[in-house]
């Protein structure tokens, strides 16, 4: 019979099409992979791989039979999951995936917090688009998921958390930054800043320029909040961000004005996701409701930056 460290193989040859890539991703020698993967065509009677030059493509049955093979790995690794929960707490390392807009701002005191009471427990952390983490979720690469709702895959559990204010700033010249009283009508036509069209917080500033007749600037796209945050210090336009990424890194004062608009209630939802089923599950849904009380302490502390 096929093994399942094989199996693991023809995975990372599936999502890496490379011998190399793949040995390294599989913790594995080239020459290894390669003998293994002969060995379990050998075994199956058929080609999983095409060997290229400069590559590796997986055979149309090789395509459906890696696929079958990464839902066994997948429950392999529940039923281990679920062996392990001899004790009443997780242990070992969670491999835990976040959107770049929320986790250097939220997840460095849950971190802390759950290592006190839980010292046993590591996270690895990786930052992402949340959209292609949650294929990563579904895939099994990672165990768990936080980040902007909707989180969509096949046999998911989401857990809502909390809802997350969006904070307008502007630059500190700007007309509306010296205005006593700004309202929505202020907004009309107003250039906005955004990150690029791949993350969540996309949309919900195109869905907030739709619903105030602003403009979204899609010719400057950024890359990070940060430099969402310096193309607005430098002019270039307004900008939503997330509460928790105003409270971290502007505080104490910063090189853009926050804009205290009259009948502005913007926010966005924040969820966590795991496989449903997981061996831990139990422990998630913990480390889910343990996020959400931390980010309820720090949105408060957000409520009180100072305005204009």
């Amino acid at each position: 019979m096929p093994t399942l460290r094989q199996f693991e193989y023809l995975v990372a040859v599936a999502d890496n099409r490379h011998f190399g890539r793949a040995a390294q991703a599989a913790a594995a020698s080239q020459p290894t992979l390669s003998h293994q993967l002969r060995a379990l065509e050998a075994r199956l009677g058929v080609t999983l791989v095409e060997r290229r030059t400069h590559g590796a493509e997986l055979s149309p049955i090789g395509r459906e039979i890696a696929e079958r093979a990464r839902q066994v790995l997948i429950e392999v690794k529940d039923i281990r999951d679920l062996a392990e929960r001899a004790s009443d707490r997780l242990a070992g390392t969670l491999r835990f995936g976040v959107s770049p807009t929320l986790g250097p701002y939220l997840m460095p005191p849950v971190i802390a917090g759950l290592h006190r009471s839980q010292p046993d427990l590591r996270f690895y952390m990786r930052e992402g688009i949340p959209d292609l983490q949650a294929m990563e979720l579904v895939k099994g690469s990672i165990d768990m998921l936080l980040g902007p709702l909707p989180i969509e895959g096949e046999n998911l559990t989401i857990e809502p958390l909390f809802r997350e204010p969006l904070i307008m700033v502007a630059p500190p010249d700007h007309p509306l930054a010296a205005k006593g009283q700004i309202k929505l009508a202020d907004l009309a036509e107003a250039p906005v800043l955004s990150l690029d069209r791949r993350h969540h917080l996309h949309r919900d500033v195109a869905e907030q320029c739709r619903q105030n007749g602003m403009n979204l600037l899609r010719d400057y796209e950024g890359t990070s909040l940060d430099s969402v945050r310096q193309m607005v210090a430098s002019g270039l336009g307004l900008a939503i961000l997330p509460a928790l990424y105003v409270r971290s890194e502007l505080s104490r004062g910063g090189d853009v004005a926050l804009l205290d608009i009259e009948g502005w209630g913007a926010t966005r939802s924040i969820g966590a996701a795991w496989r449903t089923g997981a061996g831990f599950a139990d422990e998630y849904l913990e480390v889910a409701r343990t996020i959400a009380d931390e980010a309820k302490l720090l949105l408060d502390e957000a409520s009180d930056v100072d305005r204009p």
